[in-house]
């Protein structure tokens, strides 16, 4: 049993051929809505559905292991949403069963990453601005 509580899933990150493309897809076909936050450049590009959504990020695509046609990750990770409380929780939870994980500022959220038994990453993130400012 874990120590903390998970509130939602945040976001998928995905690499994507063609950012402008993928977001007017997006936006289109599912009606997200756009992020895109001076703080962290040209990318990720966040689309979004209340809270849950994608994160756009560019392939690369001249790396000669990236086959479109096969069953190669095409995506980068995925993000569980936890409370402030509840990500320290994590953080200590993590300590305890000896996971390695690393922990990232991204200013407007804190996130841990770690790895499951295939290799997926993992994200846990807590919003650590003004949440109702964020989500306009």
């Amino acid at each position: 049993m874990t120590s903390f509580e998970i509130d939602f899933l945040d976001h998928v990150a995905i690499n994507v051929a063609d950012m402008d493309a993928s977001i007017a897809w997006y936006q289109k076909v599912l009606g997200l809505k756009k992020y895109k936050f001076d703080k962290w450049g040209d990318y990720p590009i966040f689309l979004l559905a209340k809270k849950t959504g994608i994160a756009l990020f560019p392939a690369k695509l001249d790396d000669p292991v990236l086959d479109f046609d096969s069953n190669n990750r095409k995506i980068d990770h995925f993000a569980f949403n936890v409370s402030n409380e509840n990500f320290e929780r994590a953080k200590r939870r993590y300590e305890e069963l000896n996971l390695v994980y690393r922990f990232k500022d991204h200013h407007y959220f804190h996130s841990i990453y770690t790895q499951d038994p295939d290799g997926h990453t993992v994200e846990l993130t807590t919003i650590v601005v003004d949440e109702d400012s964020f989500y306009r």
